[in-house]
This record gives C-alpha cells, structure tokens and sequence, in this order.
C-alpha cells in the first residue's frame, strides 16, 4: 500500500487523525488569512499615514487663514476706529462750517447795515456842502465881487433831453447883463456829471 493509499486509509479509520488534518488545514487558512489582513493593514496604515499628512498640511493651511482671518478682523477694527475718528471730524467740520456760515451772514447784515449807513451820511454830507457851497458862491459872487446875480433857475425837461425822460431840472445861474452861466455844485463830480450840465445847458 502506497502512501497515498494510507492516508487515505487513516483520514477513513482513525478519527482522532482526521482531526488533527482538519485543524491543521484549518490553522493554514487562518494563517493565510492573516497574512491578507495583515497586507491589509499595512495598506491601511499607509494610508492614514498619508491622509495624516494631508490633515496636517490642512491643519497648517488652516491656520495660516485663521492668522489672516485674525489680522483682518484687527484690521476692519482699526478702519472701524479711522472711520468713526473721521465721522467725528466731520461732524466737528460740519459744526465750524455753520458757525462760520453764521458769522458771514452776521457779518453780511451788519456791512449792508453799514453800508446803508454811509450812503445815507453821504448823500446828507453831499447835500449839506452842495447847499454851504451854493451860499458861499452866492455870498462872494453877490455881496462881495458885485459881478453877478445868482438865481435858481428850475425849469421841465418835457423833451427829456437832460434825463432821457420828462423831468424837473434845477440849476443855479449867474447872471451879468445879458451874460448867463450855468453853475452846477457837486461834492464830487465825474463826466456825467460835466454831460449832464452840458445837456441842462442845450
């Protein structure tokens, strides 16, 4: 009998060896099958080992936006402070502006008050010299030359040729004989004023 024969023999008769070919085949497969989990394993822990590296790359990506996302924030805070400064100022502004608005229109008022003021001592001042004036001229040329008679002459301008419209017309007049001369007193003249004589005098 070969020994195939007898082992097979023995797997038949004797149970305690079909036993022990049974665990010792089974012990294989669970060794095999180790190994594979083992394989498997070391697959796995390479991979967490570069799923480790991404997350920690990550991790420092992460953090380096956090630092950024922090420096921004201190940012939007000192711009936030800026910006209420500057509102401050222009309220500040805004309240030296009208005050100086209302200086100016104060201003503005009392300079047409005086300005009204001066006309009106002006025109009194004109009319007081041009009358002391008149009666100066009067009193020399009459009470102490004798040369001429001083008259006061008004008349209506119908045609409007002093004027450019119908008006009345005063102007004193010295008179010698036959001798008229138109006398026009002014405390200040210019050319209209020498025009307007001459045209009293058409």
């Amino acid at each position: 009998m070969g020994l195939k024969e007898e082992f097979l023999k023995l797997l038949r008769e004797d149970m305690e060896f079909r036993y022990a070919v049974i665990g010792l085949l089974g012990l294989e497969e669970i060794l095999r099958r180790i190994d594979k989990n083992t394989e498997a394993i070391m697959r796995l822990q390479e991979q967490v080992a570069k799923h480790s590296e991404i997350i920690a790359e990550h991790s420092k990506a992460i953090k380096s936006l956090q630092e950024q996302v922090r420096s921004l924030q201190e940012q939007v805070v000192e711009n936030t402070k800026a910006i209420r400064s500057l509102q401050e100022q222009v309220v500040e502004h805004s309240k030296a502006i009208l005050a100086l608005q209302r200086s100016v229109e104060s201003l503005s008022k009392s300079i047409e008050k005086m300005a009204s003021s001066i006309q009106s001592i002006g025109m009194r001042y004109e009319i007081f010299t041009e009358d002391a004036f008149r009666e100066s001229i009067k009193y020399l040329i009459e009470d102490l030359l004798k040369e001429y008679k001083v008259e006061r002459w008004i008349y209506y301008d119908e045609k409007g040729i002093v004027y450019g419209h119908p008006s009345i017309v005063e102007v004193d007049v010295l008179i010698k004989d036959k001798e008229h001369i138109l006398v026009g007193y002014k405390a200040f003249t210019d050319r209209a004023d020498v025009a307007e004589l001459y045209r009293i005098g058409q």
